[in-house]
């Protein structure tokens, strides 16, 4: 059983940072695309970021670049979000996409609260 396990959200004032994890588990991830998405209150669901399990290739939203960084450490990927501003202010979830078959799992999300 596949699970992905997001902690790390908080509270943090503007100009701050928080860094984000997600714990895969349940079955090997390669050819996979692990990603962190969003979604603020009366919004879409957005991408944020995503990380290639198999060569660490990077992508970012645009509205993220030069303030996050998703990074993996063996089954953990991790979300390092600075110079946080009001309007990242979401739940964050992480996802794994696959790269054969496009079915995606979800974690269940974690808060964060940008307070200005």
């Amino acid at each position: 059983q596949v699970q992905l396990v997001e902690s790390g959200g908080g509270l943090v004032q503007a100009g701050g940072s928080l860094r984000l994890s997600c714990v895969a588990s349940g079955r090997t991830f390669n050819n996979y695309n692990m990603r962190w998405f969003r979604q603020a209150p009366g919004k879409d669901r957005e991408f944020v970021a995503g990380i290639n399990w198999n060569d660490d290739n990077t992508l970012y939203a645009d509205s993220v670049k030069g303030r996050f960084t998703i990074s993996r450490d063996k089954n953990t990927v991790y979300l390092q979000m600075n110079s946080l501003k009001p309007e990242d202010t979401a739940v964050y979830y992480c996802a794994a996409r696959s790269l054969l078959t496009q079915y995606t799992y979800w974690g269940q999300g974690t808060q964060v609260t940008v307070s200005s």
